[in-house]
């Protein structure tokens, strides 16, 4: 069954314990953590401090999102705040330095992923596939809000589930951006095991419901 991993973005920081219960109770099997440094992407969200907070106030598992150049300088720290999945960008920095991150994440006893921009190939992935537990397809641009779905990512999508199928590799396969009701059968039919959602969930009048839905029950 697919899971569903509300991004924490979209929720009510003024309450933020409330509205992961909130979720929690409402079905959801993930938390997304969206990090971003203002440099990799031209926004500035959360970091290592709210994160310590978050693992605090709830046991979900915490799959966190770092949109940062350079990202095995804080790998290890995000790890060690609570993160379940540590998830870097293959754009953030040169290749051996990409597979060193995700080794130091491995040595944390953490699970660790990979994140392919909407210009990136899946053939990107490649060389990590020995590595990772997870892999995220970008269905819009990280980094800007309010941007809609890009169908042309299936391709992508589609692409990896057959080379993961014929691989034999059990590595769980991610989309965000732009999920909702409407284009999560589609990113499931292509091959998608875990949804990210922000509004979609957060600022549904019915969260059970938007779940619900957006699994395909």
């Amino acid at each position: 069954m697919v899971r569903i991993a509300p991004s924490l973005l979209a929720a009510d920081f003024s309450r933020l314990a409330e509205e992961m219960e909130d979720v929690r109770l409402a079905g959801a099997d993930w938390l997304h953590y969206d990090v971003m440094d203002g440099c990799f992407v031209p926004n500035i969200s959360m970091g290592i401090p709210v994160l310590e907070s978050i693992r605090k106030a709830t046991g979900m598992f915490l799959d966190a999102h770092l949109m940062i150049t350079e990202p095995v300088r804080y790998a290890q720290a995000f790890c060690r705040a609570g993160a379940d999945l540590v998830n870097i960008h293959v754009e953030a920095d040169r290749p051996e330095e990409i597979e060193r991150a995700l080794r130091l994440i491995k040595d944390e006893g953490k699970r660790c992923g990979i994140t392919l921009k909407p210009a990136t190939s899946w053939e990107a992935a490649r060389p990590y596939l020995d590595l990772v537990d997870l892999i995220l397809v970008m269905t819009v641009e990280p980094g800007f809000g309010g941007q809609h779905f890009m169908a042309e990512q299936m391709d992508k999508l589609r692409a990896l589930r057959h080379a993961l199928d014929e691989s034999g590799r059990s590595i769980l396969l991610e989309v965000d951006g732009g999920v909702d009701p409407e284009t999560a059968p589609v990113c499931i039919e292509n091959g998608a095991d875990v949804l990210v959602a922000g509004s979609a969930v957060f600022h549904a009048p019915d969260r059970r419901e938007a779940i619900r839905r957006l699994r395909g029950n």
